[in-house]
């Protein structure tokens, strides 16, 4: 369920690799490593992108199986682990990925210092995540209303992750702003919501989640084909300055 609720299309995937590219040291190949990795669902295309190896890390042992399973390529290898303990060498990786994982970190000093261990000299982290102070006006907040509020809650500010990382000497080098398409139309974005695969959800009553989908099915039988639903995105970029 939550892969099939985070699922990207392979246009979304070329177009995530073209901004991760725009920010990665210019050498190729590569080094990369996809922290919080889960199903993989971008791990294959890093090392297709930027030549690997890639090493996805991933404390969920589900997610890494469904990933050995679904995601396989041969310059990818998925090891247990977590933002806090690296299964890797010092220095060793030019690229780190972290796409909606910083705010599942428990111990963000604690990752801050590992990230910066096992990253490169010259090289580059990118954090696809939302933030507290940057929320979008998403579609979704509309039909559960205390939403927007938890996630002011859930997800850290830009500043709160640039002062974890400044201590390591790696400091915001870029905040850009991606257009991502989350469905094709109305009745698509609804049977995506179903699947709950968005934290969110975890934090709202069972009544506010069938009244919130009740007002969204609503919406979905007077204009089903209403679309696409596409939303606005922050990626950070963090290097020695």
């Amino acid at each position: 369920m939550y892969a099939q609720g985070r699922a990207l299309s392979p246009e979304a995937v070329a177009d995530w690799m073209a901004e991760f590219a725009r920010h990665a040291p210019p050498e190729r190949p590569l080094r990369v490593l996809d922290l919080g990795s889960g199903t993989g669902r971008f791990t294959p295309a890093l090392a297709d992108t930027f030549g690997g190896p890639v090493s996805g890390v991933e404390p969920s042992a589900r997610m890494r199986a469904i990933a050995e399973r679904t995601a396989t390529h041969p310059r990818v290898r998925y090891l247990d682990g977590a933002a806090e303990r690296i299964p890797l060498p010092d220095g060793l990786c030019q690229l780190i990925l972290l796409y909606l994982v910083i705010h599942h970190v428990r111990d963000l000093p604690a990752a801050a210092a590992e990230i910066a261990r096992v990253l490169a000299p010259g090289g580059r982290v990118l954090i696809r995540n939302t933030f507290a102070d940057r929320l979008p006006d998403l579609l979704w907040h509309r039909y559960f209303a205390r939403a927007r509020a938890i996630e002011e809650e859930l997800f850290p500010t830009v500043g709160e992750v640039a002062d974890a990382f400044a201590p390591m000497d790696l400091r915001p080098v870029a905040l850009t702003q991606v257009r991502h398409r989350f469905a094709d139309n109305l009745a698509d974005y609804a049977a995506r919501l179903r699947l709950r695969a968005i934290s969110v959800f975890d934090h709202l009553t069972e009544q506010e989640i069938a009244d919130g989908f009740a007002a969204l099915d609503a919406d979905v039988a007077s204009h089903p084909d209403a679309g696409p639903v596409e939303e606005d995105c922050d990626l950070l970029v963090l290097g020695v300055s």
